[in-house]
Order: structure tokens, then sequence, then C-alpha cells
């Protein structure tokens, strides 16, 4: 396995470093530690304009960068790491694998942490870290967060989730459902000794460490400018159709159902949220158009179709039942 930690805390340079590490260099195992600065971080398929306060954001400075992989929306600045595994994968979403080196961290520190929910690493109940996948051609790209003393001010003033986001994890707020591990040590740690011990626990004695090369350089920073970096790829994906149909389903996420309806017809269809998934749902939607309004031909339309690949955990009778409702 390589290791490399990122010099920079630009986010749009450090999405589009994991994603060429991810598509270009992934011969080998990979781990990566990198944090970004003052920045709201969106799944691949949330509509930006439903997760943050725009006003607050524009007012602070903060960078808004959509990711590759699914889930929801986060908050990093430099009380934040992130870390990253690029490695083979199996038939399934594993959680638990990729985690377990942050529990065992957290241990040596003597806090007891947990996994909870989807993606979620918990301390008393309290969330310090989310995770997300990606996954293809047969290895899997699984990032997540490590609040260890975020400005949770800032967090709680710059996202802006839905009410059936925040109900759903029991609470009144988001500064009321997550933590900062600082909160709960016994005595001060820094974010090098945390880093130290992390990559001590992910990686073997004898890994390589991973050197950009000018080449990884220039492409990495032509992603950053005509793609990471621009309006219409973290912006432009809004939803355009007048029929709108959302649910949270449990397991699953928060699914939100753009349509157009001609003649009883499904004409065109689009998808928001923060599930996860292995084939993106554009993939799905011609399968869909053309099909009228209802539940026998919904259920025709994709009889034989393996939903669980465009949405994790969710049934066939529970996306019947989001968009006939």
């Amino acid at each position: 396995m390589l290791y490399y930690e990122s010099r920079s805390t630009d986010p749009y340079f450090n999405i589009a470093l994991e994603w060429h590490l991810f598509c270009n260099v992934a011969a080998q195992s990979i781990f990566m530690l990198w944090q970004n600065d003052n920045a709201i971080i969106i799944g691949k398929n949330q509509n930006a304009e439903a997760e943050i306060n725009r006003p607050f954001v524009e007012a602070h400075g903060i960078k808004v960068a959509r990711r590759k992989t699914g889930g929801g929306a986060v908050y990093h600045d430099l009380g934040n790491l992130n870390f990253t595994f690029i490695v083979p994968h199996g038939d399934d979403i594993n959680f638990q694998y990729f985690c377990q080196p942050v529990l065992q961290t957290l241990a040596q520190f003597g806090v007891k942490a947990e996994i909870k929910g989807r993606n979620d690493i918990t301390i008393g109940g309290k969330k310090f870290s989310g995770n997300a996948q990606y996954r293809r051609d047969g290895w899997v790209m699984h990032h997540g967060t490590i609040m260890l003393n975020s400005n949770l001010e800032v967090l709680q003033q710059a996202l802006s989730p839905s009410r059936e986001k925040i109900q759903s994890k029991g609470v009144k707020s988001i500064r009321s459902h997550v933590t900062n591990i600082c909160e709960h040590l016994a005595v001060d740690i820094t974010p090098d000794m945390f880093k130290s011990e992390l990559a001590k626990n992910v990686l073997p004695q004898n890994h390589g460490i991973y050197e950009l090369s000018d080449t990884d350089i220039k492409h990495i920073t032509h992603m950053r400018d005509t793609l990471f970096s621009t309006w219409q790829w973290n912006f432009g994906a809004s939803p355009r159709y007048s029929v709108q149909k959302k649910r949270r389903v449990e397991g699953c996420g928060t699914l939100e159902f753009y349509l157009d309806i001609k003649d009883g017809k499904i004409a065109g269809i689009e998808c928001f949220g923060d599930y996860f998934w292995n084939i993106p749902f554009e993939l799905l939607a011609p399968a869909l158009q053309g099909c009228e309004l209802r539940p026998q031909a919904i259920a025709k339309a994709i009889e034989g179709i393996d939903l669980n690949e465009y949405f994790y955990n969710l049934s066939k009778d529970d996306f019947i039942s989001i968009l006939y409702e």
C-alpha cells in the first residue's frame, strides 16, 4: 500500500487529486490524508442550493465543491481531517472495514466510538465522521471526515439540511447532532499526532510513499480548473422539472425526484439526494421515460433491473411508491 499526504488545503485541488489517484494510479492500494480549508463538500447527487445557506456561505468565503461519491453535505475546515482508501473491492458496500482504523486510533487515545446508521462514526451518539464510497472496475474509493476541532458554529450556519433529515436523527439541530473529538480527550492532541497514529494503524511497515510527478500535477490542475472548480459542476445540476416527489427512506437516505409529465407519462426525470449508488441514476432514467405514471407501468419498466445498484437499500416497492404517491 502507498501513502500520500496532500500539502494543499484547496478543496477543488484535493477532490481532483483524489479522483486522479483513483482513475490513474490505482495499480496499487493507496491511503491518503488531506485537509480542506473553509469548504462545504456536497454529494454527487445533491442539489447544492438546497444544502447550503448561500448568504452565509458567500459572506464568509466558504467554497462549495461537489465530489464524485454519494452521501450528504459536510463542512471542512482545518480542524477536520479527511482520509481516503483506494483499494480493490468486493461486491457489497462495506463501511466497517474502512472505519475500523479510526475506531482503533481513538481507542488508543482513550475514546470509545462506534459506527452508526449508514455511514457515520459517533461518540456518545454524536457524529464526528461521515463516510462515502465510489466503486468502479473492481476498485473502491472510500473517504471520510474526522472532526478533531472543527468550528461547529460555522458548520451549523453554513449547512442547510432538510427538516426530515434532522428529524430522522432524533435531534433538533445540526449542532446537537455533531461533536469534535477534542471534547472527549483527557489530554490535548494535535492533528499531526492523530495523523501519525491513524497512518500507523492503516499502513504496513514496508509501505511506500507516493510522490506526485509533474505529469500528475498537470492532470490534477487541469481537472480542478475545467471541472471541479466550475459553477456548472458545483451548482449547474439543479432540478428543472415541475413535479416533485420526495421521501426519506431509512437505510437508504433522502430521495428527491423531479418529473416532467406529459399526457400522464414520464417525459423526463431527475433524482437528487444523499443516497449511495454503484450505477448513476441517469442510466436508469431512459427505462422510465415514456412510462405511464401508475404502479403497474413503473413495475414493468424496472422489471429485471437490480434497483440496489442505483439506490443502495431501496426496495422496488418503495421506489414505485415514491414516484406514484
